[in-house]
């Protein structure tokens, strides 16, 4: 069964009804061009259930912002007059060898200089383009997983082919979501890796606990680091309403994303560095870094429930030092004084990341062609051109076996 409504006032809307094998209810799906559209209470009733990632408050930081050259829309499931799920979609270009190896990158490179757009293709997503949530969707706890994905599936099919995009991601997947594999897999996607995320779970209640906590080793090397900023003068300070320095710290991260060499993809702007503090209040903060009166660095982060999320990071000066270290280190201080369970460090430089604790944690993509005939070269394609990381795991800390030895 197949219903179709034309708005002329919007760019598009789809109203379509779903039947899953699990139910004898049907499923309507609609797709929204932007926020005001949509009923509030549809949408807050659904956020309510998951990550701070999915919220009103910070899709409307994104889709403020001007990044790139995203286009933003927003499915959501209803079944009858009862909202049951939402994901957000967008398209955007990007460069399908986004985590390409080192001499694939440098090929690249050169053929670019001739043909800039080459293997940059305009992709149709579903996720959070500048954090992550995992599953990529929220859902009622009666609806099912499969009839979700059905709906998603044909809804992501036919914007695809209305937009021209050639390529269909759906993101990211990380432990608790593997189970959602053969669902997509039913319906043509490719199950791929993504660059890996990490995370560290606080288990201290001072800084002083975490450090002693680490074996001699990282801690000691941990300190070597922090000697040598305090030394240089390196002070910082935890703010909340950081909007008056939107622009300086759009530079400072401009400076970091320009010198990036393991991922690039958003570009951020003034305008999200004023739209998050604004919208998110409290739950957006900033650690700004000093050398003397001169700012040179900051780190952004949100709170999301028991969880601190750090989401980028700036310099005035991009360079190989201690810095970084310091950075980082004052990430996870800052964790444990405001009490939260679990600190996500993000994506890139995981070398630093888990010699201070952090655990690696695999993430997954689906990925499709929208065009069948193609599609199942596209799986093969996407792993040739790409290859992420996949660091060994480091015992950091003691085990209990050392805190009993130790004097």
């Amino acid at each position: 069964m197949f219903v179709w409504f034309a708005d002329p006032l919007q760019a598009f809307a789809i109203r379509r009804f779903i039947f899953s094998k699990n139910t004898s209810k049907s499923l309507e799906t609609r797709i929204f061009n932007r926020l005001g559209e949509i009923e509030p209470r549809d949408w807050d009733g659904l956020c309510a259930r998951g990550s701070v990632a999915m919220t009103r408050d910070f899709w409307g930081v994104i889709e403020r912002s001007g990044m790139n050259d995203f286009a933003y829309r927003y499915v959501i499931v209803y079944e009858g007059a009862s909202a049951v799920a939402i994901a957000a979609v967008y398209t955007v270009t990007t460069d399908i060898a986004i985590f390409a190896p080192s001499f694939i990158r440098r090929v690249l490179d050169g053929i670019r200089k001739v043909f800039p757009s080459f293997l940059k293709w305009k992709m149709l997503e579903c996720g959070t383009p500048i954090t992550i949530s995992s599953p990529p969707y929220i859902r009622v706890e009666s609806a099912s997983d499969e009839a979700i994905i059905d709906a998603l599936n044909r809804e992501l099919r036919a914007l695809a082919k209305k937009e021209r995009c050639l390529i269909i991601v759906v993101r990211d997947f990380e432990p608790n979501a593997q189970g959602l594999r053969e669902h997509f897999r039913r319906h043509g996607y490719h199950w791929t890796d993504s660059l890996p995320n990490t995370y560290m779970d606080i288990r201290w209640s001072t800084p002083q606990q975490y450090q002693a906590a680490m074996r001699s080793y990282f801690r000691s090397k941990l300190n070597k680091h922090l000697k040598r900023n305090v030394d240089a003068g390196i002070r910082h300070e935890l703010v909340d309403d950081f909007a008056p320095l939107a622009d300086t710290l759009c530079a400072q991260w401009m400076e970091v994303h320009t010198h990036a060499s393991e991922f690039q993809r958003e570009v951020l702007t003034p305008t999200f560095y004023r739209e998050l503090p604004a919208r998110m209040g409290a739950l957006a903060k900033v650690l700004l870094f000093y050398r003397g009166d001169a700012l040179v660095g900051h780190a952004l982060l949100l709170m999301d429930g028991a969880m601190l999320r750090w989401l980028y990071v700036g310099r005035e000066v991009a360079q190989n030092d201690s810095l970084y270290i310091y950075v980082a280190e004052k990430v996870v201080e800052t964790a444990i004084l405001l009490g939260a369970k679990r600190l996500e460090m993000g994506l890139t430089t995981y070398a630093i990341k888990q010699d201070l604790g952090a655990d690696v944690v695999p993430i997954k993509l689906a990925i499709r062609a929208s065009w069948g005939l193609i599609n199942p070269f596209v799986g093969l394609g996407y792993a040739l051109l790409n290859k992420v990381p996949d660091p060994r795991p480091r015992q950091v800390f003691k085990s209990s076996a050392d805190e009993v030895r130790a004097p």
